[in-house]
């Protein structure tokens, strides 16, 4: 199965001045340090975008109480150097969106279109630090999540979703919508007030996918497993041959493509609640 962990997004940008604000507090518990490395708190309107862009660390996203988004970046770490990974914040599209891109590298460069680590992959070899973000996103801001080792949490928010890992599970909850997820060690749970019109894709090799969808829900289904069963609380029409681990059917009339796809790990269907 061909799993992809997409790094590159496909949107116009506009670097504006970058708002990084470095604290030198650190705290030890068994043996393990931790630095708050970016506090970024700013306006954004509905329909906006937030970039996170992390490659070692989690990724923990709420709704915010008002339009200020607000975004807390701390490094965690036991033998490592903190000041060998940088982290980078900056309004962009005209100041539209926001990107938030962590670095272990010098050279490494980050922006909405795409994520660069750097040439350098022997510079931080053996060093532990994680850098972990912790988000509060405004109502209507959509969000765009990318990390490589590391959970995906998103609750709450009510814009479109598009989270990505590929070490750890994505859990992710929009009332709004839609929500798209990808990982390949790790489970995928999303459930979204609203599918939207473009394909939605889950795809994972070791885990399980539960997608909640609205009780209205309509589309064309793609769903297979290896290891696992395909469940759907929605009533299908079947195009083809039953089979109990490859499953292509319609979902009432019209809709979007829904696409699930694990090894290991069973696919859901369920309504949402």
């Amino acid at each position: 199965m061909n799993v992809r962990h997409v790094t590159q997004l496909a949107l116009t940008s506009v670097a504006a001045a970058a708002m990084l604000h470095v604290i030198p507090f650190s705290v030890h518990a068994q043996d393990r340090q931790e630095m708050v490395a970016l506090e970024w708190r700013e306006s954004m309107q509905a329909g906006s975008r937030m970039f996170l862009h992390n490659v070692n660390g989690g990724i923990e996203v709420e709704r915010a109480s008002g339009d200020q988004a607000e975004v807390t970046v701390t490094k965690r770490w036991r033998r490592g150097d903190p000041d060998m990974v940088r982290v980078e914040a900056r309004r962009t599209d005209g100041g539209r969106n926001a990107t938030i891109c962590a670095f272990w590298n010098e050279d490494g460069s980050c922006d909405e279109e795409s994520y660069t680590s750097g040439r350098n992959r022997n510079r931080n070899r053996d060093n532990d630090v994680s850098v972990h973000y912790t988000v509060k996103l405004p109502d209507g801001v959509h969000l765009y999540a990318r990390t490589v080792n590391g959970a995906v949490s998103i609750a709450n928010v009510t814009g479109a979703v598009d989270a990505r890992t590929t070490n750890g599970a994505v859990k992710a909850s929009s009332t709004g919508g839609p929500v798209v997820a990808e990982t390949v060690n790790g489970s995928i749970e999303v459930r979204m007030g609203s599918v939207g019109t473009s394909d939605l894709h889950y795809e994972t090799v070791n885990g399980a996918i539960t997608i909640e969808l609205p009780d209205d829900f309509a589309g064309h289904l793609s769903l297979r497993t290896v290891n696992g069963s395909l469940q759907s609380d929605f009533p299908i029409t079947m195009q083809g041959r039953f089979n109990p681990r490859r499953i292509d059917a319609q979902v009432g009339e019209g809709g979007p493509r829904l696409h699930a796809e694990t090894v290991n790990g069973g696919v859901r269907l369920r309504k949402l609640q």
